[in-house]
C-alpha cells in the first residue's frame, strides 16, 4: 500500500512542478490538443459505427426474439466501445509524445535540471530520436493490444467480465501508460526497451499508484491534454528516484522540494 501512495505522490509532485513552471504547462497543451482532437473523432465514429459493426459480426443471432437480441448486441456493442476506448487511453500517451517529442524532452530535461545532479541527454538527431520512440511505443503497444484481446474474451464470462475484468483493464493500462511516460526520461538515460520494463517490474505498486489514478482522470475529456506535462514530469522524478534506489539508500532518493521521501521507500 505504501507503494500505491509512492506512486501517486510521484503524480502530484509533477503537477506541481508545471504548476510552478507555467512556461512548461503552457506549451504542453499543444501537443495534448492535436492528439484530443484525432481521438475524439475516432471514439465519435467508433460510437456511432459500433451497432453496426456487431450486428455485421453476429448475423447468426438475426433471428432472435426480442429482448435477447438486443441485449445482446448492446453487451457487445459495450465490449466493443469499451474495448477501443482502452487502446485509445493507451494510445493517446504514444501519440502525444511523439507529437510533442521535442518539447517534452525538453520539459523532461528541465525537471532533472532543477532536482540537480545529472542532466543526461541523448545526443541523437530529432529523427532518430522519433524512430526509437515510435519503435519502442509499437512494441509496448503490442503487448497492450494482446492483454486487451484477453480480457475482452473475458469480458464475456458472467460475474467477472463485468466486475474484476475492468478492474484489471484500468491496472494493465496504468502500467503501460506509466511505462510510456518515463520512457522519456530513460531514453535520454540510454536504457533500452527490455530494461526499462524490468524496472517498472520491479516496482509494480509504484507504478500502478503513478499509472491507474492518471488512466482514470483520462478517461475524462480535456483533462488528458492539461495533465500530460505534468504526468511527463512526474514520471521523470520517478525515474530518477527508481534509478537511484538501486545506487543509493532510500533515504536519499527524496524528490527536491517536495517533502520528505515517498512512503514507497522503506
Amino acid at each position: 500500500m505504501r507503494d500505491l501512495a509512492g506512486g501517486f505522490r510521484y503524480l502530484l509532485a509533477g503537477q506541481r512542478w508545471v504548476f510552478r513552471h507555467g512556461r512548461w504547462l503552457g506549451f504542453g497543451l499543444l501537443p495534448g490538443l492535436v492528439a484530443f482532437v484525432l481521438y475524439a473523432g475516432a471514439l465519435v465514429g467508433l460510437g456511432y459505427g459500433a451497432d453496426d459493426l456487431t450486428a455485421w459480426a453476429t448475423p447468426f443471432a438475426d433471428g432472435w426474439s426480442s429482448p435477447w437480441l438486443a441485449l445482446f448486441r448492446g453487451f457487445l456493442t459495450t465490449l466493443v466501445f469499451g474495448l477501443g476506448l482502452f487502446v485509445a487511453v493507451i494510445t493517446f500517451t504514444a501519440v502525444t509524445l511523439l507529437i510533442g517529442q521535442p518539447f517534452y524532452e525538453s520539459l523532461s530535461e528541465q525537471v532533472d535540471r532543477s532536482e540537480g545532479g545529472e542532466v543526461p541527454e541523448s545526443g541523437l538527431p530529432l529523427w532518430q530520436e522519433l524512430w526509437v520512440s515510435a519503435r519502442d511505443s509499437v512494441k509496448v503497444l503490442a503487448r497492450v493490444l494482446l492483454y486487451g484481446i484477453v480480457l475482452f474474451a473475458l469480458g464475456f464470462v458472467p460475474v467477472i467480465g463485468q466486475t474484476v475484468i475492468p478492474l484489471l483493464g484500468f491496472c494493465v493500462s496504468g502500467y503501460f501508460l506509466t511505462q510510456e511516460l518515463t520512457a522519456v526520461a530513460l531514453q535520454r538515460r540510454k536504457m533500452e526497451l527490455p530494461d526499462r520494463l524490468a524496472l517498472m517490474r520491479s516496482r509494480r505498486l509504484l507504478v500502478l499508484g503513478f499509472g491507474v489514478p492518471l488512466v482514470l482522470a483520462f478517461l475524462v475529456p480535456l483533462v488528458a491534454v492539461f495533465l500530460m506535462p505534468g504526468a511527463v514530469a512526474g514520471a521523470t522524478l520517478m525515474a530518477r528516484d527508481l534509478l537511484r534506489t538501486d545506487e543509493a539508500p532510500a533515504a536519499e532518493a527524496t524528490p527536491a522540494g517536495f517533502g520528505p521521501p515517498p512512503p514507497a521507500y522503506s
